[in-house]
């Protein structure tokens, strides 16, 4: 088993199936994605680039963009917490999570001008 799999399937419920589920909406969204263990986390990654993370901390899942610069839909839902760069989105459950906002988000992400470079 890779290892950015193995964290996801060890953490305990319900942080293992909110994993499973951003995991599954991550790779149906940008079906180009490759999930990387990186930093102890798994990461996905467009080409070398990193697109965004998932770890397990405290009683949430957060779902950290590196590239929240170029997000603007959706702002309200997003977490800085004392972060220059990176804003995530946050679950405590499964029923928190909406798909709606974190697709347009990963879109964004993907489609910004700025970051064309994944697309070569």
């Amino acid at each position: 088993m890779k290892p950015a799999e193995d964290y996801i399937l060890k953490q305990p419920e319900p942080y293992r199936s909110i994993l499973l589920h951003l995991q599954l909406v991550i790779e149906q969204t940008l079906p180009e994605v490759e999930l990387k263990y990186k930093w102890r986390l798994p990461c996905y990654y467009i080409r070398k680039r990193p697109i965004c993370y998932m770890n397990k901390s405290k009683d949430y899942v957060d779902i950290g963009f590196w590239h929240s610069a170029y997000i603007t839909k959706h702002l309200e839902h997003l977490v800085s917490e004392n972060r220059k760069v990176v804003k995530s989105l946050r679950y405590k459950s499964l029923k928190a999570i909406d798909d709606v906002v974190l697709v347009d988000i990963l879109k964004e992400v993907y489609a910004s001008k700025d970051l064309s470079f994944y697309k070569r």
